[in-house]
């Protein structure tokens, strides 16, 4: 390359740098649009709107019901965020919470209101006409139809007109069809398996009849299609000159008067954030320190191509931001967390790219070889680590709900950012940097010959570690539930708890919450507690543990001495775990598929099933690892611990799969003669400094989190420590023995 190439290359990488972080720091316009501080905040980290139904009539509905409302409403509340929370409320109250939000009358209108959907024959037993239909004129003069209903819906349930409800209907979308008219809007239904008989029964009849079936809902005619013929199969198109956006709301209205249950809306807010602007801002300050080390440490290691890899970290780290932004995603702290994964294996890859020019360079090889066969030779196992990452966050996102998706998402684009930065820009600025005049091997360092430890010899001791770390966990929650506890210190997000509402003699900031009455607060429940101020109130929303009529009545009590406020003034319920049931399957069922596809890509790419079920070995001792740490340290198991085990999933499986392509690649190149002992033996020592290298960056990133977070950032960082040096040690003493008894148990044919 020439030099008038090279300072080309690198005035453009540093004009786009600047214009990125521009970007990210001002925004695009003078309104701050792309900005950081435009990106959409979960409700854990910026707060949205809250809104509470309660189920209508005078009796307590079933849990059944209930349990069934809240599933359908979690489906129709994602389309404004993957965030939202959808929880039960005392007996007959249900909430929800939509992150990224504020205007809550806009949220409601759009929502709709939910209660019980009819499909009604135009005419009744007796022939007469259930409902009319009159021209009327709009404040504009258009002429309009307007369908009456000429009795109550008692009358109609009475006489046998009600073909079908609302709960008779699987799905409702929004699609397009093609006819002689071209294309247009329609609105797609497909019936329960109850339903597609009613449903065949009502079209039959409507089609003999010439009858039109009315949609009503909520005291309006949502639609009413004539019935050309009769639809036997539990499918069916409403069609009607529609725009995409009219026949979206008749697919939610239709989705929305599904429900089980009748709901009225109680109250809407907008509430605050549960973590606070504290937590924000100290996730940055950390996320700044831990960049800031792990730039040093790449320069200080690897000289040139450690500088490069910080300048490609840099731009790495601005396109995130912009990228968030430009897809629209709700950042919440389990985002985060996927990102600090990302982080770490964007620096992971530029590790085993200059591990391996290092060693060229060792072999005698120039430079300029060295820089070319080093990034060629890590090619396979940058590729195979992230795809294996990739195939388990593109399934989470697929199949995951609430933040496991956001997880996954964030996980997603900052591994393809990742593998861009690392590949390309870090290629290209270390080719600058040498056309430029850094030539010379000290610029980039000599790999050293290492003694080759045997840890395939000593996997006895390790397997014993490890087992007696995980039986030592299972103890302890057996202890813990024979103590009158629960084997892991659940939080309201697994098990609910209670709900306060405090209405206070004025306003308080979020910042003197958390200082004021946070403390006080904890020290009578024993768990941490959750705050959410209401705007434009003094009212503020405290969820903690589900607490007990002592703890209730300590709790009025210090809030009458220290704020004065009166019991009157605070109302106590008992709220559902925002976890669904729901999603706890959805969760486990994600990461079986991932397992799964991550099994099946190793078994291509390696030819060896046994490399497969070695790195998810490896991986289930990582999390099992963890979750006894959770069972001893008792560490509150929140929304963040979902998040906190498929991160650790990620990086564990990442770094075995490092271990394993070195394994592949000395097995054909030391032949077939070659011990397998020593093959595994000799590769783990090859990935050594990568495996500590790698792991001790990304465990900074965390460990500036730990540090520097409020109590809720702590408890996700400090299990998250945990798992990086579980995975670091299980890829490099646990996973390589495994595949070598695997491979002695059950050898290939060729070597029986």
């Amino acid at each position: 390359m020439k030099k008038s190439k090279a300072i080309v290359i690198l005035l453009v990488f540093f004009l786009v740098l600047a214009g990125v972080t521009y970007v990210d720091f001002k925004g695009i316009d003078g309104a701050g649009t792309a900005s950081a501080s435009d990106i959409t905040l979960g409700l854990d980290l910026a707060g949205g709107v809250s809104i509470t139904y309660q189920v209508n009539g005078d009796e307590t509905p079933s849990q059944a019901d209930m349990q069934d409302t809240i599933s359908k409403l979690q489906q129709r509340v994602y389309k404004y965020s993957t965030e939202a929370l959808v929880y039960q409320e005392g007996t007959d109250r249900i909430n929800i919470e939509i992150p990224g939000v504020s205007d809550a009358n806009a949220i409601l209108e759009e929502l709709g209101k939910p209660g019980t959907l009819y499909f009604i024959y135009q005419k009744g037993s007796d022939g007469t006409d259930n409902y009319t239909q009159s021209y009327e004129t709009d404040e504009e003069g258009n002429y309009y139809l307007r369908y009456t209903l000429n009795k109550t819906i008692e009358e109609l349930e009475a006489d046998g007109s009600i073909a079908l409800y609302g709960t008779d209907v699987e799905s409702a979308d929004a699609g397009s069809i093609q006819d002689n008219m071209g294309s247009q809007f329609c609105v797609d239904l497909i019936m329960t398996k109850e339903g597609t008989q009613k449903f065949a029964d009502a079209t039959t009849r409507a089609a003999k009849s010439g009858e039109t079936i009315a949609i009503y809902y909520d005291g309006v005619f949502l639609s009413v299609p004539t019935v050309s013929q009769a639809l036997t199969d539990g499918r069916a198109q409403i069609t009607g000159r529609f725009t995409y956006e009219e026949a979206d709301k008749l697919a939610s209205q239709i989705r929305i008067g599904g429900l089980k249950l009748e709901l009225t809306e109680l109250h809407s807010k907008v509430v605050g954030a549960q973590l606070g602007s504290e937590a924000i801002s100290t996730s940055i300050k950390a996320a700044a320190i831990g960049l800031a080390v792990v730039v040093v440490f790449m320069i200080a290691i690897y000289f040139i191509s450690g500088l490069a890899a910080s300048l490609a970290l840099l731009l790495y780290t601005a396109l995130i931001v912009l990228l968030l932004n430009g897809f629209g995603m709700t950042l919440t702290l389990p985002g985060i967390a996927g990102i600090i994964l990302s982080i770490g294996m964007a620096v992971d890859a530029n590790v085993i790219i200059f591990a391996r020019i290092r060693e060229e360079l060792a072999t005698g090889k120039t430079v300029k070889s060295a820089v070319k066969i080093g990034f060629d030779k890590a090619l396979s196992a940058i590729i195979d680590g992230n795809v294996t990452t990739l195939i388990a966050a593109a399934v989470l996102w697929i199949m995951g709900s609430g933040s496991i998706r956001g997880f996954a998402q964030t996980l997603v684009l900052g591994i393809v950012l990742s593998l861009f930065t690392a590949l390309v820009v870090t290629r290209w600025l270390i080719r600058s940097l040498y056309a430029l005049g850094c030539t010379g091997e000290k610029w980039f360092g000599v790999a050293k010959a290492h003694k080759t430890f045997d840890f395939v010899g000593k996997k006895a001791v390790f397997f014993l570690v490890s087992l007696a770390v995980i039986a030592g966990g299972f103890v302890m929650m057996g202890v813990n539930k024979a103590s009158g506890g629960m084997t892991l210190n659940y939080s309201l997000e697994f098990v609910g708890g209670t709900s306060a509402t405090v209405t206070f003699n004025e306003e308080m900031t979020l910042a003197e919450i958390e200082s004021n009455v946070i403390p006080k607060l904890e020290a009578i429940t024993g768990s941490a507690v959750q705050p959410q101020p209401v705007q434009g109130t003094t009212e503020v929303v405290f969820k903690s543990n589900a607490l007990n009529l002592e703890q209730r009545s300590r709790m009025e009590d210090m809030f009458l001495s220290e704020f004065g406020v009166p019991s009157d003034k605070i109302v106590t319920e008992t709220i559902s775990s925002t976890i669904s049931d729901e999603m706890k399957r959805d969760t486990i069922i994600a990461v079986c598929v991932a397992i799964l596809c991550m099994l099946i890509y190793i078994r291509i790419r390696f030819k060896d099933l046994r490399f497969g079920i070695s790195s998810v070995t490896a991986l289930l001792h990582d999390v099992l690892v963890v979750l006894a740490f959770y069972a001893v340290a008792r560490v509150s198991v929140g929304s963040t611990f979902i998040a906190c085990m498929l991160t650790i999933v990620g990086y564990s499986i990442n770094a075995t799969i490092v271990i394993f392509d070195r394994v592949r690649e000395n097995q054909n190149s030391m032949g077939s003669r070659a011990d397998l002992k020593d093959v595994i033996n000799t590769s783990v020592t090859q990935t050594l400094s990568r495996s500590i290298f790698t792991s001790l960056t990304t465990f900074v990133m965390v460990a500036a989190l730990y540090v520097l977070g409020v109590t809720a950032i702590r408890e996700f960082a400090l299990p998250l420590m945990v798992g990086i040096a579980c995975g670091t040690y299980s890829s490099i003493f646990i996973a390589g023995s495994l595949y070598y008894v695997l491979r002695k148990k059950f050898p290939p044919k060729a070597e029986k």
